[in-house]
């Protein structure tokens, strides 16, 4: 009887333990946030995720009671931001502020430490973007069809500014090239706005310039030509699309919001929440599209995990089709 006992007390105090382990968990992931939030963006401040980063960081921070800080980790065509995150605790105090080439492309392209697939977890959609194609002022063209014409007879080849290899502004470029034949050299940047910088500057010629590039536009130190979206753009309702002259060219990019594998439900939902709440907010579409051609994104759980294995696919395919390599 005094054996039973024994292992009587000593199941129940087994039992008393795991509750309050649980308990502890349950209590530790209620008081998610109790203190600061690093938000990883893998381009320099500036472009278009650098500005959504911070919209998001300021909402965060009301909402959740909690400084964030934007760090900007760049290089290797957003690897290495993307590789700290998945690297980090999953305890929701490291998160990526990731476009799609940093999800979608990096991985077909690039030998990576970490599978972003894996090795992250999609906490939720932010905003839409699309590249506006546009020239220095000094290019003697204001339209699409001249620009094309232009740049098959230029001797030497105009120099294209892309925001890094296998980018989306550098995809979205070889497809056109493709479609449209003619030749341009490539030079890389660290980003949208370097690229941007060195267009106005005169060291390249023409860009696909994104969100951040607004004021340059009505300041005239860059001449937009077309948008790469699959419609026009709100804030440039007399900018055609590319595919109005190619059918079918469509290229528009996805922000979101990403942890490390692991981290708990109960944290990425209420940061989803926080996000997308503020996200709803009349004014905030407001602030996003200052930017430029900027849209806030809300999507569902199931919707966003879908939207990611379908452009993996269709960016693993077109790597494949226009056989992209990185040297």
């Amino acid at each position: 009887m005094r054996k039973l006992s024994v292992c009587s007390r000593a199941f129940g105090l087994t039992i008393v333990a795991a509750v309050a382990l649980c308990a502890g968990a349950a209590t530790a992931q209620q008081a998610y946030p109790n203190h600061a939030i690093k938000i990883l963006v893998g381009i320099p401040p500036g472009g278009a995720p650098d500005v959504v980063a911070r919209l998001v960081g300021h909402y965060l921070s009301e909402s959740l009671g909690q400084p964030v800080v934007i760090e900007n980790r760049t290089g290797a065509n957003g690897n290495i931001a993307t590789e700290a995150v998945a690297a980090a605790p999953a305890d929701g105090y490291t998160l990526l502020l990731g476009a799609d080439s940093a999800i979608a492309i990096n991985p077909h392209i690039f030998s990576m430490k970490s599978d972003p697939i894996k090795d992250l977890v999609p906490v939720t959609s932010v905003a839409t973007n699309q590249f506006v194609l546009a020239v220095n002022p000094k290019v003697p063209v204001k339209t699409l069809p001249e620009f094309i014409d232009y740049a098959k007879k230029a001797k030497p080849a105009l120099a294209f500014a892309s925001g890094g290899p296998a980018s989306q502004h550098s995809l979205a470029m070889a497809v056109l090239r493709q479609r449209a034949g003619f030749d341009l050299l490539e030079v890389t940047y660290r980003g949208g706005s370097p690229s941007m910088q060195a267009t106005i500057a005169g060291d390249t010629q023409v860009l696909f310039a994104g969100g951040e590039s607004a004021g340059q536009f009505e300041a005239g130190t860059l001449r937009p030509l077309a948008m790469s979206g699959k419609t026009r753009s709100k804030r440039y309702p007399d900018l055609p699309t590319i595919g109005e002259f190619y059918p079918g060219y469509a290229v528009d990019i996805w922000l979101g919001l990403f942890a490390p594998a692991g981290t708990p439900d109960a944290i990425v939902v209420k940061l989803r929440e926080a996000v997308q709440t503020s996200l709803a907010k009349p004014d905030v579409a407001a602030k996003v599209n200052v930017s430029g051609s900027l849209e806030p994104m809300i999507l569902k759980p199931n919707e966003f995990a879908d939207l990611i294995r379908r452009d993996n696919e269709k960016f693993r395919q077109l790597i494949k089709d226009l056989n992209i390599k990185v040297n």
